[in-house]
């Protein structure tokens, strides 16, 4: 089963892979002003420590909003077509280093996956305040939940590596729900490990869990933006071309960084972009024009 999904990460990294340079170069005419080098560094930071866990939408859509580099309209896009390839590269190492039984790992990836791809085509067409709107209101639930578990409100973990019976069916749900939330710009990281942690299993098994779910869904949905060219080909790039270094070098030490840390960072980042999110919502839409248009 392991190796069924490396092949299948593998066989979707390429078919994205082919589409998205495509697009990214057939669309070179009409890039934003956004300069080449805040784009690269922040793929790099963000997929640095994404592979800590502590998640890349939420810090990136931050870098976005303080830099005014991408359009608010085309955020969600932009994060899961950009971050597509090095979440990849996640998955591939944690599905192969961290045990976790194959059938809850294979179930609550398709479900999350699943959700994605339906919801694309809706987000994909939405108006800029909605987006916003469902970007800030998502944020506070994901905060929520883990300051739940951060204030021992509900279980924090247990050394379960697998669901079966109810747990399993109530972990589809919730993955399809939360892959659905990615389309909207919402990370899966946070929600993900707060899911693992209050069904009782292993607070390291939500490492392959959330990076091959995010791995699987991000790269077919992201086709769907592509085709609607619902996304910022340019920084959608720059998060690609360094992504993948800070990958392979986070990897090295992802076993060092206590958990209880990550998850405080991950509440302080999500309830800040949350905020700055209703702050546009609240705007006249005209005022959000696309960088360097």
């Amino acid at each position: 089963m392991k190796y069924f999904l490396l092949a299948l990460l593998w066989g979707t990294a390429l078919i994205f892979s082919f589409f998205f340079f495509r697009d990214v170069y057939k669309r070179r005419h009409d890039y934003s002003r956004a300069p080449w080098a805040p784009l690269i560094g922040i793929g790099f930071v963000t997929n640095f420590f994404d592979t800590l866990g502590i998640g890349s939408f939420a810090p990136t859509t931050s870098f976005f909003k303080f830099g005014k580099l991408v359009d608010d309209r085309v955020i969600p896009g932009t994060l899961n077509v950009g971050h597509s390839l090095p979440t990849i590269a996640q998955a591939l190492i944690f599905i192969t280093v961290v045990q976790v039984a194959p059938l809850t790992l294979l179930s609550m990836m398709f479900a999350a996956t699943l959700g994605a791809v339906l919801g694309a085509g809706v987000v994909s067409n939405l108006p800029v305040n909605k987006i916003r709107l469902g970007l800030g209101g998502a944020l506070l639930l994901v905060a929520a939940a883990m300051l739940t578990g951060l204030l021992n409100l509900y279980p924090s973990g247990g050394n379960a590596l697998g669901l079966t019976s109810w747990k399993l069916a109530v972990a589809m749900a919730v993955s399809f729900v939360l892959g659905s939330l990615m389309t909207i710009g919402i990370g899966i990281y946070a929600p993900c490990m707060a899911l693992v942690f209050a069904l009782g299993m292993n607070p390291r098994a939500a490492f392959p869990i959330m990076m091959g779910s995010a791995a699987l869904l991000m790269p077919w949905c992201g086709l769907r933006f592509i085709k609607e060219a619902a996304y910022d080909p340019k920084a959608a790039f720059g998060l690609t071309a360094l992504g993948v270094v800070g990958v392979l070098i986070a990897g090295y030490i992802v076993k060092s960084l206590p958990l209880t840390t990550l998850k405080w960072v991950i509440v302080a980042v999500i309830i800040y972009t949350s905020v700055t999110m209703f702050r546009a919502a609240g705007k006249k839409e005209s005022a959000a024009a696309p960088p360097g248009n």
